[in-house]
C-alpha cells in the first residue's frame, strides 16, 4: 500500500488554560514529527470546573490561531471529571481502574451527555467561527447515555480507544488501538512504554494507526523518548492525516 493511503492520525488531549504551557510544547515536538501542525486537539470546555475557558480571551485567540493553522479541534466532554454514580460492577471497575476519576462520559444518562456534548460544541464553533471536527468523550469512555447522545447530536467523527466511526450511522472509519502514554504512576509509566514499543511494530501493517498525547506525558522524560520512538518507527511508509480523511477515503 502506497503510503498516501497510510495514515498516522496524532491528537494532544485535555487542551485548556490549565495545561498550557505543555500544551505549547506538545504542539511543537508533535509538528517536528509531523512536518507541521497536523494534528488534532482535543478541547475541554472547563477543566475539572475550575479551567473554563469561556471567559479566557487570551485563550480564545489561540484557539483561533490552531484552528486557521489546520489543526482539527474536537469536544472533549465538558469537565473531564467523572461525576456520576454507576450502575453495575462493569462501569464501577471502568471508573475506578481505566482513568483516574475521568470518564466524564461512562455514567452519564442520555440527556445530560447530550446536553454537555451541545454546549461544549456551540462553546468552541462560537470561538473559532467554524464547525468542529468531532467528539471524544474523556478517555475514550462512553456508557449506554453517552453513546445514545452521539446518534443525535450531529457531530461528523467520534472516536474511542479501539475505533473511529461516524455517529450518524455508525459507520466504522478506521480500527486499531491508540498509542498513547500514561504518566500516572510508575507502574502505568512502565506499561505504556512497554506497549508503545510493542504497538510501534505491530501496529505498523495498518492502514490507519492513531497516537495521542498528553499534558501529563511533558514531565516524564521516559515518556518524551518513548513518543519519540513512536513517531520515529510509525511514520515510515505513512503519511501524517487528519480525521476528516477519513470521511472520504
Amino acid at each position: 500500500m502506497p503510503a498516501s493511503d497510510r495514515r498516522l492520525l496524532a491528537s494532544i488531549h485535555d487542551v485548556s488554560p490549565r495545561f498550557s504551557d505543555q500544551v505549547d510544547r506538545l504542539a511543537e515536538r508533535l509538528a517536528r514529527h509531523l512536518g507541521g501542525p497536523r494534528f488534532a486537539m482535543l478541547v475541554v470546555p472547563d477543566h475539572w470546573g475550575d479551567a473554563p475557558i469561556a471567559g479566557d480571551r487570551a485563550f480564545h485567540a489561540q484557539l483561533r490561531d490552531w484552528h486557521a493553522a489546520g489543526i482539527e479541534l474536537f469536544v472533549h466532554g465538558w469537565f473531564h471529571r467523572d461525576d456520576s454514580r454507576h450502575a453495575g460492577a462493569a462501569a464501577g471497575f471502568k471508573a475506578r481502574h481505566m482513568t483516574a476519576g475521568e470518564g466524564e462520559f461512562l455514567g452519564l444518562g442520555e440527556d445530560e451527555a447530550l446536553d454537555r456534548m451541545r454546549r461544549g460544541r456551540a462553546l468552541i464553533e462560537d470561538i473559532v467561527g467554524a464547525e468542529v471536527a468531532g467528539f471524544v468523550a474523556p478517555a475514550w469512555l462512553y456508557g449506554q447515555g453517552a453513546l445514545a447522545a452521539l446518534a443525535t447530536a450531529g457531530f461528523a467523527i467520534a472516536e474511542d480507544h479501539l475505533r473511529v466511526w461516524t455517529p450518524a450511522d455508525g459507520r466504522v472509519l478506521a480500527r486499531g488501538p491508540v498509542v498513547t502514554w500514561a504518566s500516572r504512576s510508575r507502574g502505568r509509566i512502565a506499561s505504556s512504554i512497554a506497549f508503545a514499543a510493542l504497538a510501534r511494530h505491530a501496529l505498523a501493517p495498518l492502514r490507519t494507526v492513531r497516537v495521542a498525547v498528553h499534558p501529563g506525558d511533558t514531565g516524564v522524560p521516559r515518556l518524551l523518548d518513548s513518543i519519540d520512538a513512536a513517531f520515529a518507527r510509525l511514520l515510515r511508509g505513512r503519511t501524517p492525516g487528519r480525521y476528516r480523511d477519513l470521511l472520504t477515503a
